[in-house]
Order: structure tokens, then sequence, then C-alpha cells
């Protein structure tokens, strides 16, 4: 059976270029069938046929002189979503997969005293996320977790020689064998809430790097709800079918 390389197959397909078809390969919203298309270099059936998901604009929740606040919709990267604000300085990331509340800096001042209250953490950051398996109490994970670099690529693992992290969970609703979380985090680790919920049994759904999953959902289902800080109160409503997503 005749071969090609899969961005190649989508670009004659979709009328794009080869450029435009990889970097929707890399983004994660190609598909064939309910598969995602991971590597674009990699090589499919001449015939395959591919389906390529919608990708929703950056809402702006709340915009003044000093600040914004942006829903990021997932798989756009936080410095896509960032240059929604013209000049706008990121204060924090959220995983491409990863909706809801992003701030961006307008001044040089704010970004400071911002960052200040990021390192003091005297910022309130709850997160809406499913998860596989039943949780039935709240609980708090604190397991130190250190962040590897290789290749352009972050990841984190739990290690005793790690950096202090600290994750609040309590379930919100239980459909079959997975549970719908309210997480609230005290630190700030590369993939925190991620790594802690896989630590203890219960990765989140559509999470492909920390946890296998059964649910037919195209996304990681992880949503930053709420974040507080300087006064201020942002908070992003989840996107539409987020508990659907999840299945039961």
């Amino acid at each position: 059976m005749e071969k090609e390389k899969a961005y190649k197959l989508l670009a004659v397909q979709m009328g794009l270029s080869n450029s435009k078809a990889k970097e929707l390969i890399d983004r994660g919203v190609v598909y064939v069938g309910n598969r995602k298309v991971a590597i674009a270099r990699g090589e499919l059936p001449v015939d395959t046929k591919f389906r390529v998901l919608k990708l929703h604009s950056v809402d702006v929740l709340y915009e003044n002189d000093e600040v914004a606040a942006l829903n990021k919709p997932a798989f756009l990267t936080s410095d896509e979503a960032a240059r929604e604000i013209e000049g706008g300085r990121l204060l924090h990331r959220l995983d491409r997969e990863t909706s809801g509340v992003l701030l961006v800096a307008k001044t040089k001042a704010f970004e400071k005293k911002a960052l200040e209250a990021f390192k003091a953490r005297a910022v309130y950051k709850v997160y809406t996320c499913w998860v596989e398996g039943i949780v039935s109490e709240p609980m708090t994970i604190e397991k130190p977790l250190k962040t590897i670099k290789q290749n352009g690529h972050a990841y984190s693992k739990v290690d005793r020689k790690g950096k202090e992290a600290i994750t609040h969970i309590e379930p919100i609703m239980i459909s079959g064998k997975r549970t719908k979380l309210r997480v609230i985090i005290e630190t700030g680790r590369t993939h925190q809430i991620r790594v802690h919920l896989k630590s203890v049994g219960h990765p989140i759904i559509g999470d492909r790097q920390y946890g296998v999953t059964s649910a037919q959902t195209n996304r990681m289902l992880l949503h930053a709800l709420e974040m507080k800080l300087l006064g201020y109160d942002f908070r992003a409503p989840e996107p539409k079918g987020f508990d659907v997503l999840a299945g039961g």
C-alpha cells in the first residue's frame, strides 16, 4: 500500500501549505477517526481521511490599563493567546490543552507586582478537571516535584529532592467511574496538577503524557476556572460540553 508523510497528505486534502498542515498536527487537532495524529512526519496510507478540530478564538474576560484576563481555548499556546493583547506580557502559562484564565500584564509596574505576588504565593488559583476513577473525599497532595527539560520540552515527576508542591482536591461530581474535581494549588510547578493526580491513581482524562485514558475525548479535561490576585478576581466559564466530553 502506498504511503506518504501525514502532513503532506493533510496539506493536499485540505488545500494547505505543508508548513500549515504540520502546524495543525503538532497542535494536536488532527484526527483519523477517533485517533489523534501525533507525528507529522509519520507515514500513513495515501487514502487516509483526516478530521480537523475547529480552533476557538480567545475571549477577553476583562481588560483595563494595567492587566487583561483572557479565556484561553484548548489547543492554543499561552504565547499565541497573549498576542490578543498588543504589547502584553504573560504573567504565567497554561498547557496547550488546558483552557481558562490566562493573565497578561499591560504595564511593567503591574507585571512586577504580579510576579512578586506569584512568588509570595499570594495568588488564589482554582481549576476544574475530570479524572479517571472515583474520588469520594477531599484530599491534599503534598509531593515534591522535579522538572526535567529535554529537547525543548519539559516534564515533571515526583522526587523527594524536588521542589515543594501542594495541591488540594475536592470531588464535585461522580459519573460512572470518573470524577469531576475542584482543584486549588498553592504552588505552581510545571504540570503540577497532572503529575500529582497521576501519583494518587487518578490521571486527568485525556492526558496522554501522564496517563492512559479510555475516554473518547479530543483534549485533556483541565480548565483554569478562577484566579485572584492584587484585588482582582477573574473567572472563565468552562467550555461548552466540558462535562459531556468526560463520557460516563
